[in-house]
């Protein structure tokens, strides 16, 4: 099996399960106790929470333990908007959002609250001027991804982060698919929250963080318990909490070395594609984009059946989020990037790990050059652009 679907998930690191074992059988205690076993949990959560903050550049105080990236997304647009709405119902999200933040905004729509959703240039990138110009008095929250989970489009996250505090609004971004991938500071960057998620950096399913920065005022979004100084109630994943810490930490120290590994591949598979494949388009940006991030979009075939077809060779790999798998709409990210809807119905996302080879990505491309044909050959489209290129000769 060639595995390139690392943006829906990631394979969890032996050393991750290593770390993690310990605490569903002998360090078993729940960390809110006072007796020897819960503090030794407590011990591990507060050495996880450590590494977190180290690693953006944040105070321990202000990382919070959450399910995943889809629940610190709800909790700091959905509290942020209840903490801030004496002072004005405005939020500003980018069109290329993941749908946790997507659908968070039209619920809040239903609730009174506006929402501008700002176009994007060809490549996915926002434009800061576009984003100074949608400010309104009454703008409380601009939340904008770090980088696409589709096309891997990598936004100017500090100077966005600039206006945004220029105009004494809070910054938000959904750090999904860049926490673990690229280098992050938080204060350099002027973010106030954070949303990160374990599983896409060999961490563990169902745990992620929110970080809120000191004096962001927004309240609880699970009530219950006093745990995460009474902000997030639940006893805590204690195994999770610790295989997130041990994958951030096996991140940080291999993200150099990573990025080189995963760019040299993705480049290379970049140009093979491009030069052997007609009718193909990279989407996202050519260089700002994710180290491990190929996002493909091939004419006149469609999307599914190319995905069954490799799946049959033994390669994973998908046509966007995995989120919106089960939906027949086209992306909304291609949308709005400028595709139309049957360029985007024909779209593929390959996203790399270090453990992936040249040789793989030579099967891939070899295996793609005769499906995408074999699509071709089929599409009543593709035959009649044919004869149109033929007629023109």
């Amino acid at each position: 099996m060639i595995y390139l679907d690392n943006a829906a998930t990631t394979k969890t690191a032996p050393e991750v399960v290593e770390a993690m074992l310990p605490y569903f059988t002998e360090m078993y205690g729940n960390p809110s106790t006072i007796y020897s076993l819960g503090s030794e949990s407590k011990k591990a959560v507060n050495s996880a929470r450590r590494i977190l903050a180290e690693s953006i550049g944040a105070k321990m105080e202000e990382i919070y333990f959450t399910a995943g990236g889809s629940e610190s997304d709800n909790w700091a647009i959905k509290a942020a908007a209840e903490a801030y709405c004496a002072k004005g119902k405005h939020i500003i999200v980018s069109r290329i959002e993941h749908h946790a933040v997507l659908h968070t905004c039209e619920y809040l729509e239903k609730r009174g609250f506006e929402v501008t959703y700002l176009e994007v240039d060809r490549d996915g990138m926002v434009d800061p001027e576009t984003l100074r110009k949608a400010i309104r008095p009454d703008t409380i929250l601009i939340s904008i991804m770090f980088a696409n989970n589709e096309i891997g489009t990598i936004e100017p996250i500090a100077q966005l982060g600039q206006i945004a505090h220029e105009n004494g609004i809070l910054f938000h971004t959904d750090a999904v698919q860049a926490y673990g991938q690229l280098p992050i500071r938080v204060d350099e960057m002027n973010i106030d929250m954070l949303s990160a998620s374990g599983h896409k950096l060999n961490g563990p399913k169902g745990i992620g963080f929110l970080y809120i920065r000191t004096g962001v005022k927004i309240g609880s979004f699970v009530h219950g318990g006093a745990q995460e100084r009474r902000r997030r109630a639940g006893t805590e994943n204690v195994p999770g909490i610790v295989g997130l810490g041990a994958a951030a930490k096996r991140a940080m120290e291999r993200m150099e070395s990573k990025t080189e590994t995963e760019i040299a591949l993705r480049d290379y598979l970049i140009g093979r594609l491009e030069r052997e494949i007609p009718y193909c388009r990279l989407n996202g940006h050519r260089t700002r984009r994710l180290p491990n991030n190929v996002n493909v979009s091939f004419d006149y075939i469609e999307g599914e059946s190319m995905l069954i077809m490799l799946d049959m060779k033994g390669i994973c790999a998908s046509s966007g989020s995995a989120c919106t798998s089960g939906s027949l709409d086209p992306s909304h990210v291609l949308l709005a990037i400028g595709l139309k809807h049957e360029q985007a119905h024909g779209s593929l996302r390959i996203t790399l790990s270090e453990e992936n080879t040249r040789e793989e990505m030579d099967i891939v491309v070899d295996e793609l050059k005769q499906i995408v044909q074999r699509l071709r050959d089929m599409s009543p489209l593709y035959e009649d652009f044919i004869k149109k290129e033929k007629a023109k000769d």
